[in-house]
């Protein structure tokens, strides 16, 4: 294929991809299957057929309603599928081989953890856990960051996290931190390497106090005890920093 349709392609299989994620992050935490049965309306349940499963597409035509009950479509669906063919297409016009194909396929698990922690609070093991290990698999076979440095950072990003949650218990006598954020700071580095880390965290660091600003300016109350989905804000920090390194940036800002 020219390298020039790489980024549509990516794009193309990110909004399928992006189909699947939205029913995971929509379905998951409501305890319904994912993988099995028919599309349907959330509303009336009616069973959806292929021209209304297009992605984005059929959003789109059918004005984010149902065609057979006229009930407003989650957004989350158009989001999800967008952010996804963004991945998909930035991932391959960065790296238009194989690493670029490993790397959407990082960017789609981020967009996953990303969603269910921002709205539940919620990294499941079966997400972060296989990450985790795919990176390591991708850094086996040559691409990209050096296998060595993705062991290392996949260590470093659990080991730091999971000190912080253990002091703040110790120190506070309760739960600071859940450990799906360790383990998801554990994934990032099996896929962006020990030297990215300390970015990812300033990097969802900063984010955060961005958005603890804007709940103040909206007037809502924010105290120490106010939470902040971490392990979002460490999966959208993740995604650029992986661009830069698949496009042989990083390298210049690290020096």
């Amino acid at each position: 294929m020219n390298e020039a349709l790489l980024p549509l392609a990516g794009a193309v299989a990110g909004a399928i991809f992006g189909s699947f994620i939205a029913n995971l992050v929509i379905r998951w935490p409501r305890g319904e299957q994912v993988m099995v049965g028919r599309s349907r309306c959330e509303a009336c349940g009616k069973p959806l057929v292929a021209a209304e499963l297009v992605p984005i597409v059929s959003h789109l035509i059918q004005r984010g309603r149902c065609r057979g009950c006229g009930a407003a479509i989650d957004r989350k669906h158009l989001a999800i599928e967008i952010g996804a063919a963004l991945i998909g297409a930035s991932a391959l016009f960065a790296s238009p081989d194989l690493n670029g194909v490993a790397g959407a396929i990082f960017g789609w698990f981020l967009l996953a953890l990303a969603a269910l922690d921002a709205e539940h609070f919620w990294l499941p093991d079966r997400l972060t856990l296989p990450l985790g290990v795919l990176g390591l698999a991708v850094g086996a076979t040559g691409l990209g960051v050096p296998l060595i440095d993705r062991v290392i950072g996949a260590a470093a990003g659990f080991g730091a996290l999971a000190a912080i949650a253990l002091a703040y218990r110790a120190l506070r006598g309760r739960e600071g931190l859940g450990w799906g954020d360790p383990k998801l700071l554990g994934a990032i580095g099996a896929w962006l390497g020990w030297q990215m880390l300390p970015l990812v965290l300033l990097f969802a660091s900063i984010l955060g106090l961005l958005a603890v600003l804007a709940q103040r300016a909206r007037g809502e109350a924010v105290s120490a005890t106010t939470r902040v989905p971490l392990g979002a804000l460490m999966a959208v920090a993740a995604w650029p920093l992986w661009l830069l390194l698949a496009s042989g940036i990083a390298g210049f800002v690290l020096l």
